[in-house]
């Protein structure tokens, strides 16, 4: 379950989102948002240390907690398990209130000291959504999963900054391609392993990632840790 925000960050950013259109995710635009919510600039920074970067940050993890919302309310039980995924990736798309603000945030993210922390998003947004669709794997496949997906997700979003279709048909309709890119090296990887020719190389290939395993909680007892009191 996603941690729940700050109330004092949320109203930070509504108040910085207007900046953004204009002046993108910077200093200038928390300065302006500190400024509008009547905020000390000590308060904010104590809450956002890193500016308006930990507001882009939570602006993306707050559309990914729309989206899971939306998606655990959704009715999947007749669609196939490629048209869910599809599903969830237009969920993510509703859930986005200001374009302006994600294509501000594709040029922040691009930025090369900036890359990882987009990365780690792109890659939290795939995770949240397999997590609600119920994905129960322990290893390697929990991983590919992700990884795959990360990389649809992410050649979506280009896409969409650029679709100026009607109710975004062009972006549903590249969503639709993409995973059928996908199911397709899925049918490809499962020949593989069925081949008489090739099944000795995938089963090598399987021996030496059958240690692999998906992370687990994080242990709440390591130094410089905490965590909340127990009712």
């Amino acid at each position: 379950m996603m941690p729940e925000p700050d109330p004092r960050q949320l109203e930070l950013l509504d108040a910085i989102l207007p900046h953004v259109a204009f002046d993108g995710w910077t200093e200038a635009a928390f300065r302006a948002a500190v400024q509008d919510s009547e905020m000390t600039m000590d308060a904010a920074r104590a809450l956002c240390p890193r500016g308006a970067v930990d507001l882009a940050i939570l602006f993306h993890m707050e559309g990914d907690r729309a989206m899971v919302t939306a998606l655990e309310a959704a009715e999947l039980g007749d669609m196939r398990f490629r048209d869910r995924v599809a599903h969830a990736i237009r969920l993510r798309l509703d859930a986005v209130d200001d374009k302006e603000a994600v294509r501000r945030g594709s040029v922040l993210f691009a930025l090369p000291h900036m890359a990882p922390e987009g990365s780690k998003l792109i890659w939290g947004t795939a995770d949240a959504i397999w997590t609600a669709l119920g994905d129960t794997s322990d290893d390697v496949n929990w991983y590919t999963k992700r990884a795959t997906l990360s990389a649809v997700y992410a050649s979506v979003i280009l896409y969409w900054l650029g679709d100026d279709s009607l109710d975004g048909q062009a972006t549903s309709a590249f969503i639709d391609r993409r995973i059928d890119n996908v199911m397709q090296f899925e049918k490809f990887k499962a020949s593989v392993n069925n081949n008489p020719l090739t099944k000795p190389f995938a089963s090598a290939l399987e021996a030496m990632t059958s240690r692999i395993k998906a992370p687990g909680p994080v242990p709440d007892d390591l130094p410089g840790s905490w965590s909340s009191p127990r009712n």
